[in-house]
This record gives C-alpha cells, sequence and structure tokens, in this order.
C-alpha cells in the first residue's frame, strides 16, 4: 500500500450560505465514511481559512515571520485526506469521488515518506 494525499482546492473568499454548504458536507460525510469502511481512510483535517496562516522563514541569523498563506493566489488548501491505496489510480478513483463530493479540484501528491527522515 502507499500513501497519498487529497488536498481540497478551495477558492479564497467567504463561507457559502448554509443552503448551498449543506448538502456538500453531507455528500463529503458520506465519500469520507465510504473511505473509512473501506479502509483506505488514514488522516484528514479540514483547515482554518488563510488569514489564519504564518509563514516562518529561516535563513542564517535571521527569522521572518508573515501573516498570511505562502503562495499569494485565488486559491488555497482548505483540507485534505491521506489515504493508503494499492496505486496512483486508486488514489485519482478516490479523488474524483471527493471532488464530485466537494465541487472543488482535489490534488493528488504520493506522500515520499512517513516518520522521521
Amino acid at each position: 500500500m502507499r500513501n497519498f494525499v487529497l488536498n481540497v482546492i478551495q477558492p479564497d473568499g467567504d463561507t457559502p450560505p448554509p443552503e448551498f454548504l449543506e448538502p456538500i458536507m453531507r455528500d463529503v460525510a458520506a465519500v469520507d465514511e465510504e473511505m473509512r469502511r473501506r479502509g483506505v481512510w488514514v488522516f484528514g483535517a479540514r483547515l482554518e481559512l488563510t488569514h489564519a496562516a504564518r509563514v516562518v522563514r529561516a535563513r542564517d541569523d535571521e527569522t521572518l515571520l508573515t501573516d498570511g498563506p505562502f503562495a499569494e493566489g485565488k486559491e488555497h488548501i482548505g483540507g485534505f485526506t491521506v489515504i493508503a491505496v494499492s496505486d496512483l489510480d486508486a488514489a485519482l478513483g478516490w479523488a474524483e469521488k471527493l471532488s464530485r463530493a466537494t465541487t472543488l479540484p482535489i490534488e493528488v501528491r504520493p506522500v515520499a515518506a512517513v516518520g522521521p527522515a
């Protein structure tokens, strides 16, 4: 088995109104439950909005702290799920289900290592 991270690519802006968001969250919960039932779910989390982000850069004797996300853009990672599946094709299949549930793009990335390097 191989671990993959499924990053939910969320547009910047306000949270959608409940009548729009509630059906999406219900569909996401169904995909999450299916992942758990099939034994592929490893870990997942929703992230705070980008205004809560901080970036720390340590160079030589100097440390710089900036507010906001690392990259300037109109989208950010709103949450992620780590799954353990046989191969990339299986990960892409789960990403498709998650994309349909969230109505958002899903970035699929293999996890290079788990634990201490």
